[in-house]
């Protein structure tokens, strides 16, 4: 009786690991590969909970495609910058932004408002370097959409 039993437990777990590992191909056979361009250029409101909602939707998609079906950039400018400057002083925020970063989503950080509000990428936002900057986070938005990205604003 043990002995059927044990069988019965293998099968069923067999049978799961089978489930997901189809649901899995069908997902990849599904969506295939992606070019996303996420566009964030508006206040994170109360907690952030915009721009958490924001990175969560990111999450998902890869999850969805998985991260190595996709080609992610996420383009701030105006109000959009505050993700990375709240995330200097939130540490759920700024872990999300580092999840997704490990997953080789590119983030590009608009210099005209960072020239236009004085804000120093260096001091004054999270994780940003000298090739995050782009000219402009709008001319960006339509240059990556002309590369075949698909536009996005979560």
């Amino acid at each position: 009786m043990k002995k059927l039993i044990s069988m019965a437990m293998a099968l069923t777990i067999a049978a799961a690991s089978f489930a997901f590992t189809a649901a899995d191909a069908d997902a990849n056979e599904r969506y295939g590969k992606q070019k996303v361009v996420y566009h964030i250029n508006y206040d994170g409101g109360q907690d952030d909970k915009k721009y958490r909602g924001a990175m969560r939707n990111i999450q998902n998609h890869i999850n969805a495609v998985g991260a190595e079906n996709m080609d992610i950039k996420v383009v701030l400018h105006g109000n959009g910058l505050g993700l990375l400057s709240q995330a200097k002083a939130n540490e759920g925020l700024r872990g999300q932004v580092l999840e997704l970063k490990g997953q080789n989503v590119a983030v590009h950080v608009c210099n005209n408002t960072l020239k236009g509000r004085k804000i120093s990428y260096e001091n004054d936002l999270f994780d940003v370097y000298a090739e995050d900057i782009v000219p402009s986070g709008v001319a960006e938005l339509s240059h990556l959409q002309m590369q075949g990205y698909t536009y996005i604003k979560p």
